[in-house]
């Protein structure tokens, strides 16, 4: 049997300042080693200071995991020696002293399977490695110190999956959950990264580490799973250690033997004092938690009569279910959400190209209101949106510069309709003896009125030419 355990490291990229120091917590706009301080270099003399922010943030996501909140959490220092750690220690979470960390246990459910939470904790995130060099025996290492000190939250799973498929499943499931939640960006790069334990037929525990995506992550599962089914069945024993993933080679690679929690010299962080959080402070911000990702989705399908699967995809995406929120109407919003789905998300499918969009909640509503009102047809709205993704303007203007307007004149639809059936007197006694034929002559009307055409009044128009209504 697999069992596959995980520990999600993702910072809270919403804040605007690292976890114990004023500097900022996007790290990401400075140049190297601008981004510090005396407090989040270690500077002798220097004291932290707790960021009431970062604390509630990690007290929603929490919150958002069902996990238990604490009425008094607790930080500790982890010492270990390690380049991007300018302090040699690490201020962390443990649950020495009872539960401490900002969250206990908890689940979340994938599919119809639960995956336990073992426990949240707040850290601060470390430097940051950079390595040059063409070949190791040249290679030099630099570091950066910006990231040292932003917020990051831990989540540490039961090793509840059991194949790799579940665990990314999961991790796009958390991603989409933490971005709803407003609490950070997961897609910025190094935002969210995870380790996995991988242990088979009850054996010992192997950590994997330097996992750059959720994609790697799945391959590195899947190839430690190989290995150590490979020693198992030779009889060879499988060493408790932690391992490097080799994007390169696409293997694991033996790091050092797995660290436990003794060897860390945990103790109280005496600088930072116990933290109580009471009643209200849990109620308030119960209370201005956004709506969850499963309640959309509900809200979508019984409100607006959205297909279950459109609404799913449309709930799991902050920015896109927050147009939709803008754009819809109790008319439209079907209209709204098939335009989103169908259509934006694969024009818009980075964050450059969401970025670069000139689109608004007014555009979006006033396509899909032309769209059910008839003034312009599925598939020219298509060619509209493009231009308004492009240049921002107004749909009218769009409409009548690209000549998009529907041939909503039924006697110019006819003569058009009159035209196709005289070009194609084949498909139309195909059509009287096979009905479904006509399909290829509302084509046809689509192809000479460049899509500007109701299909569905060309259908009916056809069908009372040529006798089949």
């Amino acid at each position: 049997m697999t069992m596959i355990g995980l520990e999600i490291h993702c910072q809270l990229t919403n804040l605007n300042s690292k976890l114990f120091c004023p500097c900022k917590a996007n790290y990401r706009e400075f140049e190297i080693n601008e981004n510090i301080c005396p407090v989040c270099m270690g500077l002798p003399g220097s004291l932290p200071r707790l960021n009431r922010e970062a604390v509630k943030k990690a007290m929603i996501i929490a919150m958002a995991l069902n996990c238990s909140t604490p009425e008094k959490i607790a930080f500790f220092r982890k010492n270990y020696f390690y380049p991007d750690s300018p302090k040699n220690f690490q201020i962390t979470q443990l649950n020495i002293y009872g539960d401490t960390s900002v969250g206990g246990p908890g689940s979340i459910m994938v599919g119809d399977k639960k995956i336990r939470i073992t426990r949240i904790q707040l850290e601060e995130d470390p430097g940051r490695l950079i390595y040059e060099g063409s070949s190791s025996k040249n290679q030099i290492t630099l570091v950066d110190y910006n990231r040292a000190g932003t917020p990051l939250v831990e989540i540490v799973t039961e090793p509840d999956f059991e194949t790799p498929k579940e665990v990314r499943d999961f991790l796009n499931i958390l991603s989409d959950v933490l971005t709803n939640l407003g609490v950070a960006d997961p897609s910025l790069d190094g935002a969210m990264r995870a380790d996995a334990n991988v242990s088979i037929e009850g054996g010992k525990k192997v950590e994997i580490k330097n996992i750059g995506s959720f994609h790697d992550l799945e391959k590195a599962a899947h190839f430690e799973i190989t290995r150590q089914e490979s020693l198992h069945s030779r009889d060879i024993e499988i060493i408790k250690e932690t391992r490097h993933w080799d994007d390169q080679r696409k293997i694991t690679v033996s790091s050092r033997s797995k660290e436990e929690e003794l060897d860390y010299r945990y103790f109280l962080e005496g600088d930072i004092p116990w933290v109580s959080i009471d009643t209200d402070t849990h109620e308030k911000l119960k209370l201005e938690m956004p709506e969850s990702i499963s309640s959309k989705k509900e809200r979508y399908v019984s409100k607006y009569n959205i297909p279950a699967q459109v609404a799913d995809v449309l709930s799991s995406d902050k920015y896109y279910s927050d147009m939709f929120e803008k754009a819809h109407t109790e008319s439209n919003a079907k209209e709204v959400a098939n335009i989103i789905t169908t259509e934006l998300m694969g024009l818009e499918d980075t964050r450059e190209k969401r970025e670069a969009s000139k689109l608004t909640s007014v555009h979006l509503k006033d396509l899909a209101d032309a769209i059910k009102s008839g003034n312009v047809s599925r598939n020219s709205s298509k060619n509209a949106l493009h231009e308004i993704l492009k240049t921002g303007k107004d749909l009218s203007i769009v409409i009548a510069d690209l000549d998009l307007g529907n041939v909503s004149d039924e006697s110019e639809l006819l003569e058009i309709i009159k035209q196709v059936i005289s070009e194609e007197p084949q498909a139309v006694e195909q059509a009287k003896s096979n009905p479904q034929t006509i399909n290829y002559l509302v084509g046809k009307v689509m192809q000479k009125t460049k899509g500007k055409a109701d299909p569905a009044s060309s259908l009916n128009l056809l069908k009372k030419q040529i006798g089949l209504s």
